[in-house]
């Protein structure tokens, strides 16, 4: 599957690699092979496993559990090394820039992919999966692309 189709189906499912919200610690371990930083609140009760541009953020019950996360696609526009790494660990190669009507094109293909709420955020235009809790960020600034993202750009996909 290619990155865009994984992340259409993160929107359609709510799961990246197998994880969503109440997968535990380990089951996200088994799933992402990868460096990363936990950041661990003062409370000691919330954490985000940040692997450079996907983020989970978990709270401690019992066990530590998936309660969101998010792709930070536009820190690739900048950091393409990471892309390079995430490919030789995890065989995806995420694009630096992708623009909404690429994932869109991938999303409609999908058999029962979710409705889309399309909410103007100024800067930004969300589409947002209620089913999955999902929501895609895609930029509303008129610049063109450069090595930030430009209008139409994907900035974010996240859960929570």
């Amino acid at each position: 599957m290619s990155a865009t189709g994984l992340i259409a189906s993160f929107i359609a499912t709510g799961r990246l690699y197998g994880v969503g919200i109440g997968s535990t610690l380990t089951a996200l371990q088994q799933a992402i092979d990868f460096d990363f930083v936990d950041v661990v609140d003062e409370d000691g009760d919330s954490m985000r496993r940040d692997y450079g541009f996907i983020e989970f953020y978990m709270n401690l019950d019992q066990d530590w559990r998936v309660s969101g996360g998010s792709i930070e696609l536009h820190r690739l526009a900048i950091r393409t090394d990471i892309t390079d790494r995430w490919c030789a660990a995890m065989r995806d190669r995420f694009p630096r820039y992708l623009t909404w009507d690429e994932l869109y094109n991938e999303f409609s293909n999908l058999p029962d992919a979710p409705s889309l709420r399309n909410i103007d955020q100024g800067d930004f235009q969300e589409y947002r999966a209620s089913e999955t809790r999902v929501s895609v960020l895609v930029s509303n600034d008129h610049e063109e692309r450069d090595e930030r993202l430009g209008h139409g750009d994907v900035w974010s996909v996240s859960l929570g």
